[in-house]
């Protein structure tokens, strides 16, 4: 096997559902396309962004399928195989390998929360382990899974399974991630796990980060794209620019209100996907509802989201407009008609 390297935006998909919370696979197909066309590194698909929890087995299955027949050959594509279950990741990894990915994004197992060197031990090395011509990525996100891979652990299996030389790095701890540079040396990859660090965390010199495995490339793809490879190349001047265009959409990735309710105001915090499903329906993208227990935003969070999408169409306008010229939309009515935010939000707290 072949060292590969990951740099640059890899987008994070997000799963299209019907209006009868069916996954739309032709939506699927045409969201894949428009990613390759606008030059993405790759794609991963039934990442938490896919909405993987709430996926059947059979559904996970079709939804890689389905994105490696599109952009096999064309880009690199990611399956999201990782579970709290090894035997369960072990039969998805097994079941993806056969039609021919060769990559997997395991996340750290959820809820019944293994330490550090049982997610080592007992989760990424049998997977590494029986399939050494597969990359495997973990997926360090204490905040979603309340666990985490060490550095030191991850530099153990980097050392041990050649097919280990990348992280999706989701910890929002700048130490934690310079300590994983420091362990796992140059060879080795750190992906930025969250839109609004990738900047941070490729321009520090202790941390290095190759690129960012992107929920806001699901609408500006090319932007993301140009955004790290901008970094890498060292044309800051670009870099810095079009991060000040892209920060409305990094900053939506989760969205946080204040609301009121009949016993005093509480904290209400829409995370991925739900933000940006609200947006691409707005954008007229193939997108639908999330699946439950993940519902709408609340009529504040969706203000949120529409002011960061007019604040990139009006002052950027060509981030978004691959969008129209793809999907056949025409954004000046999109953004500001109000219909178009009809269903997406809860009538009330």
């Amino acid at each position: 096997m072949g060292v590969k390297r990951f740099e640059g935006c890899y987008t994070a998909l997000i799963t299209p559902m019907k209006s009868d919370f069916e996954v739309d696979f032709e939506g699927l197909r045409r969201l894949v396309e428009f990613q390759v066309r606008e030059g993405v590194s790759g794609v991963l698909a039934v990442g938490t962004t896919g909405e993987s929890p709430t996926l059947t087995h059979e559904e996970s299955i079709r939804v890689i399928r389905e994105t490696h027949e599109v952009a096999g050959g064309k880009c690199t594509v990611i399956g999201g195989t990782g579970s709290n279950c090894t035997e369960k990741t072990m039969e998805m990894t097994r079941e993806v390998y056969d039609f021919g990915i060769r990559c997997v994004l395991l996340v750290d197992p959820y809820y019944n929360g293994p330490s550090s060197l049982e997610i080592r031990r007992e989760y990424v090395e049998p997977i590494a382990g029986a399939f050494p011509d597969v990359q495997v990525i973990p997926y360090v996100i204490p905040g979603r899974t309340g666990t985490q891979l060490l550095p030191q652990d991850l530099a153990i299996l980097h050392a041990k399974f050649k097919n280990v030389r990348a992280v999706k790095e989701a910890t929002g701890n700048l130490d934690n991630m310079r300590l994983t540079r420091k362990l796992c040396g140059e060879d080795f990859d750190i992906l930025s796990g969250d839109d609004d660090k990738t900047y941070e965390m490729m321009m520090d010199p202790a941390i290095r980060a190759s690129g960012v495995i992107s929920v806001a490339s699901n609408v500006a793809p090319r932007a993301v794209q140009r955004f790290t490879m901008a970094i890498l190349e060292g044309r800051s001047r670009e870099a810095e620019g079009l991060l000040e265009a892209l920060k409305p959409l990094f900053s939506i990735v989760t969205v946080r209100t204040e609301e009121e309710t009949p016993y005093g105001k509480v904290s209400c915090r829409a995370r991925n996907p739900l933000p940006y499903k609200a947006l691409m329906n707005i954008l007229g993208m193939p997108s639908g509802p999330c699946r439950r227990p993940l519902g709408k935003m609340t009529k504040k969070g969706l203000d949120v989201v529409l002011n960061a999408a007019r604040t990139v169409y009006e002052k950027n306008p060509e981030i978004l407009k691959p969008i129209e010229d793809f999907f056949d939309v025409d954004l000046s009515d999109r953004l500001y008609n109000i219909r178009y935010l009809e269903g997406l939000a809860y009538d009330q707290y």
